[in-house]
């Protein structure tokens, strides 16, 4: 089946949450770094900003900047609706209100938009999913997984968060993933399952707790490492 817009709703996050959700260190920063399903997240455009070395992979990257901000407008009073309508599940800290939430959201998404064009020139955001990836074994230092694999757990299978996983272990030494809960705030149903697997096979893992929390209970994330 095709990949439609429709289906999608575009949620992009800062530079700054991406920094706390994986616990990115300043010589992280300084990887060959490779974001799976990133979205119109604005931490490609930051980190190329500042000399860093990114690609970011999303199937939403064969659509225009254009057909991209026309399904933000047409999906966010949505998000930002269903999230007035659970705040029990948030934890409003760093971001205090839905307003403020989609005022950092659609910060972080404009920056997005306006770096995307150049950004699809320059070999820096490739329209793939996973899982499979257009990449030479090892191409990378470092994989991040946002907000999708675990997350969608309902939709996406143990066996295809293997697979996802064991390709960016292919095409990468390091892999980090979060959150590790599936919306609705509860640990994913295929965490457990994931891991035995792939610590039968050989891989380390490791869960850490970082310096995030927005879905309640979201502040760990998974290394993986060959």
């Amino acid at each position: 089946m095709a990949f439609t817009l429709d289906t999608v709703v575009p949620w992009g996050r800062s530079f700054e949450e991406y920094v706390d959700m994986f616990s990115l260190s300043e010589a992280d920063l300084e990887k060959r770094i490779l974001g799976c399903g990133d979205g119109p997240a604005a931490f490609n455009y930051e980190l190329t900003t500042e000399g860093g070395q990114v690609i970011s992979v999303d199937p939403i990257y064969q659509f225009t900047a254009q057909e991209i901000q026309g399904r933000i407008a047409a999906t966010f009073d949505e998000v930002i609706e269903k999230v007035r309508q659970n705040p029990e599940e948030f934890v409003w800290t760093t971001i205090s209100s839905p307003d403020e939430l989609g005022r950092v959201r659609m910060a972080a998404m404009g920056q997005f938009l306006a770096d995307y064009e150049r950004g699809k020139v320059g070999g820096r955001y490739i329209t793939a999913s996973l899982p499979n990836l257009p990449f030479a074994d090892n191409s990378f230092d470092l994989a991040l997984c946002s907000h999708l694999l675990f997350l969608y757990s309902l939709q996406l299978d143990a066996d295809f968060h293997l697979a996802a996983i064991r390709e960016m272990l292919r095409v990468a030494k390091e892999v980090r993933i979060f959150p590790l809960l599936e919306l609705g705030t509860v640990k994913s149903r295929h965490l457990d399952t994931v891991m035995a697997k792939l610590e039968a096979l050989g891989y380390l893992l490791q869960i850490q707790t970082v310096d995030y929390e927005f879905q309640k209970g979201g502040n760990e994330m998974l290394r993986v490492t060959v």
